[in-house]
């Protein structure tokens, strides 16, 4: 498809330089020799991750690489079926027909066979495949394919929760927290609440909200938890942001609720007033007669007397 535009343009371009128009035929019947040889050639493929805006290293590495003569060699970096990224052309890189955004992005070290992606963006994810070809008797061989799949990681801030509540804490009542997190790539898997008390831990799976930005292509996420305030125990509250099985876990600041003081006072007292009222009123009335009695008996004792 890239030979298909490249040749229709030279056809209606006349200003087009016999040179550049000689470039862009080599780089078609390249293309032709590699798509008849590949399917006989075991290609590699190699998962590469690199951070972004950070240099990501595509390796195109082969055994014997070091007894190869790079002037003998086409090395040739594609990316899709459309894009070119790099060329070194029997010993010299080449510029002519790169595709605009990898001019001057790209530098090949031939020592470790590996093209260094300058200034990764996660528009440059994707499937990139390496053409050597070698030039034996005056006809091109293709000798190695190897392909890497590059993931583009931008790191999430640490999830933070937020308190949702207004007014005081009261027992039995809702608390309403949110966890946040922003700025990463790519898409995280979920968020988990983790509420742990005394020896145990529960994992509360909440709706996670996912928000991309239109310009860099970053995410953002929240996650909130609405749950029954706690009256006769401390609980930690964290949330969890999975992001995958290769890119692990980031785990928030855990927040401590517990009901004391004036709230829990309060508890105390609603509790036993009534006790302590009934238990007061039981003590008068036995005091009440207690000394009634005692008046009784003293009357009785002062009857006596007197009669005798």
């Amino acid at each position: 498809m890239a030979c298909f535009w490249l040749l229709k343009a030279v056809k209606h371009t006349e200003v087009l330089a016999p040179v550049h128009v000689k470039s862009i035929m080599e780089v078609c019947i390249f293309f032709l020799y590699a798509m008849i040889l590949l399917p006989g050639i075991a290609a590699s493929v190699h998962q590469v991750k690199s951070f972004l805006n950070h240099t990501a290293y595509l390796s195109c590495y082969f055994a014997n690489s070091q007894k190869t003569d790079i002037k003998d060699l086409r090395v040739f970096w594609q990316k899709g079926a459309d894009e070119v990224v790099h060329e070194v052309y029997y010993g010299q890189e080449k510029h002519d027909n790169l595709s605009p955004k990898y001019i001057n992005r790209t530098k090949m070290d031939m020592d470790k066979w590996t093209l260094q992606l300058l200034h990764a963006g996660i528009v440059d994810e994707g499937q990139y495949m390496c053409i050597i070809q070698h030039r034996d008797k005056g006809s091109p061989k293709v000798i190695h394919t190897s392909e890497c799949l590059l993931h583009i990681i931008a790191n999430y801030s640490q999830p933070e929760i937020a308190w949702l509540h207004t007014g005081e804490l009261k027992p039995n009542e809702y608390l309403n927290l949110s966890c946040s997190s922003s700025g990463g790539y790519p898409e995280p898997k979920q968020m988990i609440w983790l509420i742990s008390h005394e020896n145990t831990t529960d994992r509360l799976m909440r709706h996670m909200d996912v928000s991309q930005d239109a310009v860099t292509k970053l995410y953002n996420v929240t996650s909130r938890l609405n749950i029954t305030v706690p009256t006769k125990t401390l609980i930690n509250i964290s949330c969890l942001l999975h992001l995958g099985e290769q890119l692990g876990s980031l785990v928030s600041v855990p927040v401590g609720i517990e009901i004391q003081g004036k709230e829990m006072d309060q508890v105390k007292i609603n509790f036993f007033g009534p006790l302590i009222a009934v238990i007061v009123l039981i003590t008068l009335l036995l005091g009440f007669v207690i000394l009634k009695k005692n008046r009784n008996i003293s009357s009785a004792n002062q009857s006596v007397s007197l009669a005798v």
